[in-house]
């Protein structure tokens, strides 16, 4: 009776303990940050590597963007004439300069907001699209939970000027940018360093502002952001032998540091870390039945590790290393125990139990019963 108690206990534990794609966070000591917050994840399976304060709400400046950019390349006509509006052509700090009656199109205003961080095409591309910025806030959050997976933050304006109802942590900003950095107009966009601009009362050539483009040499993107009360802010991402990093930097000294910091936790990532994935279609036998991977399998190991493969009870495939969940994935049927025929049931988005059953499968076959 004891030992059943004892196990509950540590499943328990373990539930509570255990979030999905975290991984290795725990293992990295020896990395100093000094930025209020911050984050490391791969790009493609998510998998925490580094994390400080990750889930600590925090002000997040013109990394906002990110997501108010997204959104108009996958919800807008991106050639659709946006008319820039009173309010859109006197919005506060830093600029594209946009003329009021000015007619633009809706790419050059993402291009203007994510290279040159200007505040008027942010305002100007959530009128656009939901016909006033207080409108377009309840499209933000709403995207960044059912889109991204954010859960803990806020959004009450698309650029991020100060507002303390306006929050994030690095955790929701690593996965709001993930998703956007699958999309390639827009890895396109927070990837290129000059952009000619022509405008009715501006005309220049745009330098990113994110000078990480040009200080790490695998840096391909993507956002920097500072107000007084937010500090130094920086998104930043990376790429290096079919590896891609993403990195949140919440509240920095200064940009330097920011970029600093970014590029040791790139370095940190790279040179411990790599990336694999099972391949969708692969079949397992397990409890006299047959099951296949209904999609690509992502995950992060350390460097020259072994993982081990295994199906739990309820048909959900574990990756291991070193007695260590790096992630799961749910399998799907395709010949019963009985040989009889198998319902397929249409895949929807699992919700947080999922990971959770297959943590408390895995860890039950432990301990068999008599």
């Amino acid at each position: 009776m004891m030992k059943r108690i004892k196990v509950i206990s540590m499943i328990v534990l373990l539930l509570s303990a255990f979030t999905p794609q975290a991984g290795f966070a725990e293992k990295s000591e020896n990395l100093s940050i000094q930025s209020e917050a911050a984050i490391l994840i791969d790009g493609e399976s998510g998998q925490v590597l580094y994390e400080k304060n990750s889930e600590k709400k925090m002000y997040p400046a013109s990394i906002t963007k990110i997501l108010t950019g997204i959104i108009a390349i996958e919800q807008g006509n991106l050639e659709d004439k946006v008319i820039i509006s009173e309010e859109a052509r006197n919005a506060e700090g830093t600029r594209v300069y946009l003329k009021e009656g000015e007619e633009v199109p809706l790419k050059k205003l993402v291009q203007g907001l994510l290279m040159n961080s200007g505040n008027d095409a942010g305002v100007a591309i959530a009128e656009h699209l939901a016909g006033s910025v207080e409108n377009f806030t309840q499209v933000m959050n709403t995207f960044a939970e059912e889109k991204t997976g954010a859960k803990d933050s806020n959004f009450t304006n698309p650029h991020g000027l100060y507002d303390d109802n306006h929050y994030v942590t690095a955790e929701d900003m690593a996965k709001i940018t993930k998703y956007a950095m699958k999309n390639e107009t827009f890895k396109e966009i927070v990837g290129t360093k000059e952009l000619d601009w022509k405008g009715e009362e501006w005309e220049t050539t745009i330098i990113n502002h994110n000078r990480l483009l040009w200080r790490y040499d695998d840096a391909t993107g993507v956002k920097t952001g500072w107000v007084s009360k937010s500090g130094h802010t920086l998104v930043g991402s990376a790429e290096r032998d079919g590896m891609e990093l993403i990195a949140v930097v919440l509240k920095a000294n200064n940009a330097e540091h920011a970029y600093t910091e970014a590029g040791k936790l790139f370095d940190y990532g790279f040179e411990n870390y790599e990336t694999s994935s099972i391949p969708a279609g692969k079949t397992y036998k397990s409890n006299g039945e047959e099951y296949e991977l209904p999609e690509t399998l992502a995950y992060t190991k350390e460097n020259n590790s072994e993982i081990t493969e295994q199906v739990t009870r309820k048909g959900y495939l574990l990756i291991e290393s070193d007695d260590e969940i790096l992630t799961s994935g749910k399998l799907e049927v395709v010949q019963a125990s009985n040989g009889g025929p198998v319902k397929l049931e249409e895949n929807g988005s699992e919700d947080n139990s999922s990971w959770k059953d297959a943590i408390f499968q895995w860890f039950a076959s432990l301990f068999p019963s008599k």
